[in-house]
């Protein structure tokens, strides 16, 4: 079974399963209902995924999982802005959707394995597989994927990881797929650019104004109108203190309705809260308390030095604020291109 998005990546993994001899199956998810031009989630794209698996004569299949795409991804990312925090809706659609109903419908369906055109690798040339980084470091996707462990990854194949964008293209353009050149999906599928996030969630949810409030002395210093659109780290939006420096968020305080706000230079941080209950391991096996790791807080962030200590990431050197809601993607300190494991950022 191939997930198949209506985009490029998918497209060719479909294609190079083909080549390969494998018989193959696409699939693509129905997710949002609503209105969408970005993402991979519009008609067009589910027209283009059609139309590549009629090029490749193999059987094509839609599945309409749009009911628990609103209960595990669009729901709680308008909970979570509401609550001041800044959730990832890529991630939760891989682990619940992608790699969680999708996965059971495989195995309920009797096909063997599940392909996605995801840029990572998986290493099988030891005694469980391990998810590694794809060979295009700019495009790579093992961030969104580093929640998945070794019983998700045995069955998983992500045939584009070994190559770069440029090539899958090409790939693409010899074989005449209609999705060649189509450009990269790039923002949350469910909001269209024109109302923006802003706009989506109004539709749902009340929209809060509040003060900008400077940490270090406690006076008002601007107003935003909408607490619900900062995320920790911005500095877009807030103003510039006496010497002229962009203010930057480093807390959201919905009770209090206000945002605290500080130089670049303080508002760095040495250490993060991450939630026990969302902390998952590759292998099952969490590293050792105080073992140093690399941790990436950002789909193309750059990886930084850790270690876990009490659901605590501790740094080596101070970091950038990151947002609660977001993904820590862990990485092996000697083998830097594997994922370890994952967490989300508390509050």
């Amino acid at each position: 079974m191939v997930a198949m998005s209506g985009g490029v990546d998918s497209s060719v993994a479909a294609s190079l399963l083909c080549e390969q001899g494998h018989d193959v199956t696409g699939v693509t998810l129905k997710l949002w209902d609503g209105p969408s031009d970005t993402g991979c989630c519009s008609v067009a794209d589910v027209d283009d995924a059609q139309r590549v698996a009629s090029q490749l004569k193999i059987p094509f299949h839609v599945a309409n999982m749009s009911e628990a795409f609103n209960t595990h991804v669009v729901e709680p990312y308008v909970e979570a802005h509401a609550q001041g925090q800044t959730p990832n809706p890529c991630i939760e659609c891989n682990r619940h959707l992608k790699f969680g109903s999708l996965l059971e419908m495989m195995d309920r369906l009797g096909f063997d394995a599940l392909a996605t055109g995801h840029h990572a690798r998986i290493r099988r040339d030891g005694a469980t597989p391990e998810l590694v980084r794809g060979v295009d470091n700019k495009k790579d996707q093992s961030y969104v994927l580093s929640m998945l462990n070794a019983q998700q990854l045995s069955v998983l194949h992500l045939p584009v990881g070994e190559m770069t964008k440029d090539e899958v293209r090409q790939h693409a353009l010899q074989r005449g797929l209609r999705t060649s050149m189509k450009p990269d999906s790039q923002d949350v599928c469910f909001i269209q650019s024109g109302p923006g996030r802003r706009g989506f969630l109004e539709d749902r949810s009340q929209i809060t104004p509040g003060h900008v409030v400077d940490r270090e002395t406690g006076d008002v210093v601007g107003e935003v109108d909408a607490l619900e659109l900062i995320t920790l780290g911005q500095r877009q939006g807030l103003g510039v203190d006496a010497e002229g420096i962009k203010r930057v968020a480093v807390k959201v305080d919905m009770k209090k309705k206000q945002i605290m706000v500080s130089t670049p230079e303080k508002s760095q941080i040495n250490e993060l809260s991450i939630s026990p209950d969302s902390i998952t391991w590759v292998h099952g096996v969490p590293l050792g308390e105080g073992v140093q790791f690399i941790t990436q807080l950002r789909a193309h962030s750059e990886p930084v030095t850790c270690r876990l200590v009490s659901n605590r990431l501790i740094f080596d050197a101070p970091i950038n604020p990151v947002a609660p809601g977001q993904t820590a993607a862990f990485y092996d300190a000697a083998q830097p291109d594997v994922v370890v494991g994952s967490a989300m950022v508390a509050v």
